[in-house]
């Protein structure tokens, strides 16, 4: 039941818009001469941190590298948070967790990098500055709880907060009103309410997010609105086990 709602759910986002909050590949098949190969250059950019796929199969991305601040919210599970800490740091960013369970992150940062410290694990309140450019952006993930205190390390050009709430408490609205990207996942009903007022969804949107299958996030900029479904790759389920809403 969970399941079908929330694949039903996904297949009515339509299709993608604007590129405010999430995108999907603009990348089409490339074909070139193999005597022209040493003409070949690649441009240093990204185009994104794929974060799963919508109800059409079509892959899903943020943004996270920009030259204007940004700030994402996530309401949900860490599993989730992890998955995009680790597909941040596979497009080359440095991730910077502040936590206060750092032991639920410990052998994400190990692993990560092949042994090079691309994910770096910080107390809360003890973010140092990370001097983010262009060339070394930067992803700040902030799992401090239900109620993440002011961080000294906000968003900037080239460096992007990702801030994690398990569930909704009363710093939420606030944070959700400044954010450029909202992801919901599973809540109960009283907390869709509440997300629902706040974000403006329809009807029909809140009354899905408590039905939610593991896995599925909305993610909400503006007047935007995509179901995206979380599936990890291998590696990513070896590290890190099956995707959950509870941790």
């Amino acid at each position: 039941m969970r399941g079908r709602t929330a694949t039903g759910a996904a297949g009515a986002a339509g299709p993608v818009r604007g590129a405010r909050g999430l995108f999907r590949s603009r990348h089409t098949g490339h074909f070139l001469p193999a005597d022209h190969l040493s003409a070949l250059s690649m441009p240093v950019g990204d185009d994104g941190v794929v974060i799963g796929d919508d109800g059409q199969g079509r892959p899903q991305m943020i943004g996270f590298h920009r030259a204007t601040p940004y700030d994402v919210l996530l309401i949900g599970g860490l599993w989730t948070a992890q998955v995009l800490a680790l597909r941040a740091a596979g497009t080359g960013a440095r991730v910077a967790v502040e936590t206060g369970r750092a032991r639920e992150w410990t052998t994400l940062a190990q692993t990560a990098g092949a042994g090079l410290e691309c994910i770096t694990l910080h107390e809360v309140g003890r973010v140092p500055p990370l001097g983010a450019t262009v060339s070394s952006p930067v992803v700040v993930v902030r799992d401090c709880g239900m109620r993440p205190p002011r961080g000294r390390v906000v968003s900037s050009p080239w460096q992007s907060v990702l801030t994690l709430l398990p569930y909704l408490s009363p710093v939420a609205p606030r944070l959700m009103r400044a954010a450029s990207l909202v992801g919901v996942q599973r809540v109960s009903p009283q907390e869709s309410e509440e997300i629902g007022r706040v974000l403006g969804l329809t009807r029909m949107e809140t009354e899905a997010l408590p039905t939610l299958a593991d896995g599925v996030t909305l993610w909400c900029a503006g007047r935007e609105r995509h179901w995206v479904v979380t599936a990890p790759t291998d590696a990513e389920s070896g590290l890190l086990g099956v995707p959950r809403r509870m941790d």
